[in-house]
Parts: C-alpha cells; sequence; structure tokens
C-alpha cells in the first residue's frame, strides 16, 4: 500500500494562509479572523479551490466595512473577470455548484452597481457571496 505525501499541501496551506495574513494586514483585518477565513478558503469545492475568488470577495466586503463603495466596485470587477475567466474550467467540474455561486456573484454586482447603492443591500449580497463559496468549500 502507498503512502501519500502530505507535505507539498502542508506548504501550500501555510503559504496560502501567510499570503492571506499579509493582505488582511493590508487592508487592517484581525489576524485571527483572516486565519480562520485562510483555513476556509483552503478546503477545495467540486469546483476546484475557490481560495482566490474568496479571498478578492473578502476584500469587497472589507471595502463596503470601511464605507468605501468606490473601492468596493472596482474590486468586485476583478473578482467578475477572474470568475467569467475561469468559467470554462470550473464549470463542467460541477455546474449546480458554479451557477450558485454565479447566481450569488451576479445579486452582488447588482447590489454595487444599482444608481444608488444601498449599503445594506451591498453587504447583504457580499456576505451571501462568501457564504456560498464557504459552502462550496464544505463549511
Amino acid at each position: 500500500m502507498s503512502k501519500f505525501n502530505f507535505s507539498f499541501i502542508n506548504r501550500m496551506t501555510r503559504s496560502t494562509s501567510f499570503a492571506l495574513l499579509a493582505v488582511g494586514a493590508t487592508f487592517g483585518l484581525p489576524a485571527t479572523s483572516v486565519r480562520l477565513s485562510a483555513v476556509m478558503a483552503e478546503t477545495p469545492s467540486k469546483l476546484g479551490s475557490l481560495a482566490a475568488f474568496r479571498a478578492i470577495a473578502a476584500e469587497v466586503a472589507s471595502s463596503l466595512d470601511k464605507g468605501d463603495l468606490p473601492a468596493a466596485k472596482s474590486r468586485i470587477k476583478d473578482l467578475e473577470v477572474a470568475w467569467d475567466s475561469a468559467e470554462a474550467g470550473l464549470k463542467p467540474r460541477a455546474a449546480a455548484d458554479w451557477h450558485q455561486v454565479d447566481k450569488r456573484l451576479d445579486t452582488a454586482l447588482q447590489a454595487l452597481r444599482a444608481g444608488v447603492p444601498k449599503a445594506s443591500d451591498c453587504k447583504a449580497a457580499m456576505a451571501e457571496l462568501l457564504k456560498t463559496m464557504d459552502q462550496m468549500a464544505g463549511k
């Protein structure tokens, strides 16, 4: 019986955690919050790892929490482009899961791009998007 070497996974987990800690520090997030997010984002879903998408979504939510709507609008565009670019590789893996995340992303985009965006709607939409991403990761 062969044994699987987990050292690669352990190295990737540590490097992803450190990267997310650095991003969190840049945006003034508490280390415990970022560590929890890192652990949640590292667990792959049927779609594969959503860590990169979740990190961007977390930045959007952080901008909204700070009341920085222009930064949130700018960063959600980055998320939209990244998600759409990855569609061909992600959707065939788990179409139903992909559609759930995509629907939540569309709702967040709609809230942020409204004629007069309401902070509460934007925050709620981002919370739902993050929650859905976390559910896809088995959380």
